[in-house]
């Protein structure tokens, strides 16, 4: 059995203009998080939830999705090996766990997560 998807992020420019749409778009509880400047979005039951937060400096918006892993440097550095590009090492998210994440051969940003 494959990796599980466990998270997504929408990366905004204008996050309140993000909430806004995308809170009265699919009516999800969107929850400020303030220690992170995050917002996190809760989609109800069956789905996947997510989060929303601010495009800092020349960061482009980017849409992307966080797989779980049991060991980030070990998939970060296969992933490399198959044409990824790496775009930040393991990091820890206290309280959480730790991400990282790469570009794939076609450039699109895609997370990998490890729980506590």
């Amino acid at each position: 059995m494959g990796n599980p998807v466990v998270h997504w992020e929408i990366c905004a420019k204008n996050p309140k203009k993000a909430i806004e749409f995308y809170g009265k778009l699919f009516d999800w509880d969107i929850e400020y998080m303030e220690q992170m400047e995050y917002w996190m979005c809760n989609v109800g039951p069956g789905g996947i939830g997510g989060g929303i937060f601010k495009a800092e400096g020349e960061m482009p918006s980017y849409v992307t999705f966080y797989i779980l892993v049991d060991d980030l440097q070990a998939a970060l550095d296969k992933a490399i090996s198959l044409g990824a590009h790496k775009i930040a090492d393991p990091t820890p998210i206290p309280g959480q766990g730790s991400y990282a994440m790469f570009a794939d051969p076609e450039g699109n940003a895609i997370g990998l997560f490890k729980n506590l």
